[in-house]
């Protein structure tokens, strides 16, 4: 029974490697979550394999494997043009998101392997083996370790290349299979020079409309964004500056204001820098080296501060990061204990410093 599952698992893992559905997991992953994506493989997988092991060898019979050949070529030339759609809005992406994944995920693999060599492989095992659901176990375990191997190249890829890169990579590997399982499954007296000339001008023409859209739409995401996160850093900002108004101590319990040498006067130049979109400047005294002795802060204020900022640093694209932010951190940090965090390398840990600080 055990040898059966190891069979087919060996067989179709070394098959897939490298094969259409591996590269297709690959792009999947660089758009979406690795859970979904794994879900998605075995839903299509487990229901393609399972009709080939349910049916064995008579599947031909009833479904002529050259007809669906034909249907997953357009299917994979539909998936190449739907990944080019430019998303109306980001409610809409969201909207799509939550039962969009998983089923298209699935849908790709269940389509990907009707008529491929895998799922021959599995009719094949089916009509000789004993327990046929043995080899289902097997066959689709090394779908999903191949589609593990794809899903992890895949989001290496997806971390640097950008967005509209990933699109078009992911649409022409899906056109590139679409088109070439039409080449290898339509009648000879179909595929004509003039038949397959006109084809590949008609698809050029919508391919051109599809990318155009797609570089507009992208270009004006970006502009939305990069203005979107500029308004809540203003915003930002005007909350800080009126949290540190309540803060600072004033004449009444200090001397005389020391300005940049008070570790919240220097705070207040960082917020009016930022308002007045101003460059960083070193202040005048680094944050280990003002003097905090005798000055009774407001610990809540000071506390929720330092979050405010701290979820600013964390959800601000990095090209719109200044070095404000990471500067006014520390000052908090140093305002609340005495003491401040040079650089932040785990965002869970320092959740438990903040954590701490709360107690």
């Amino acid at each position: 029974m055990f040898q059966e599952i190891i069979k087919a698992f060996l067989l179709i893992f070394v098959a897939e490697m490298g094969d259409k559905t591996q590269i297709l997991a690959m792009a999947f992953a660089t758009k979406y979550p690795v859970k979904k994506v794994l879900l998605g493989i075995f839903i299509g997988a487990f229901l393609n394999h399972g009709i080939a092991v349910a049916l064995g060898a008579y599947i031909s019979d009833f479904f002529p494997l050259k007809a669906i050949q034909i249907v997953a070529g357009f299917a994979f030339i539909g998936f190449a043009l739907w990944t080019l759609i430019a998303d109306d809005s980001e409610g809409d992406e969201k909207q799509r998101f939550k039962i969009g994944p998983v089923l298209t995920v699935s849908v790709a693999f269940f389509i990907g392997e009707l008529g491929d060599k895998t799922q021959l492989a599995a009719i094949t095992l089916a009509s000789e083996s004993i327990y046929p659901a043995m080899v289902l176990c097997g066959t689709v375990s090394g779908m999903i370790v191949t589609g593990g191997i794809g899903i992890w190249v895949g989001k290496k890829i997806g971390d640097r290349v950008p967005e509209l890169t990933i699109k078009l990579i992911a649409a022409g590997v899906f056109l590139l299979f679409g088109v070439l399982k039409l080449l290898n499954s339509l009648p000879s007296e179909i595929l004509t020079p003039i038949n397959i000339s006109l084809f590949f001008i008609s698809l050029a023409f919508v391919l051109f409309f599809f990318i155009k859209s797609l570089i507009k739409r992208e270009a004006e995401n970006k502009k939305t964004t990069f203005k979107r996160q500029a308004e809540a850093l203003h915003n930002f900002y005007q909350k800080i500056d009126k949290n540190l108004e309540d803060i600072c101590l004033r004449e009444k319990h200090c001397e005389k204001c020391l300005g940049n040498d008070c570790v919240i006067g220097c705070s207040k130049k960082l917020v009016q820098n930022g308002l007045n979109e101003l460059p960083y400047k070193q202040p005048l005294e680094r944050t280990e080296d003002f003097n905090i002795e005798g000055k009774n802060f407001d610990k809540d204020k000071l506390l929720e501060s330092l979050r405010m900022t701290v979820s600013t640093i964390k959800t601000t694209d990095p090209k719109q990061k200044d070095e404000n932010l990471n500067q006014l951190r520390q000052n908090l940090e140093f305002a609340l204990t005495g003491d401040f965090v040079e650089k932040v390398k785990d965002w869970d840990c320092y959740e438990s410093f903040l954590e701490g600080l709360e107690k």
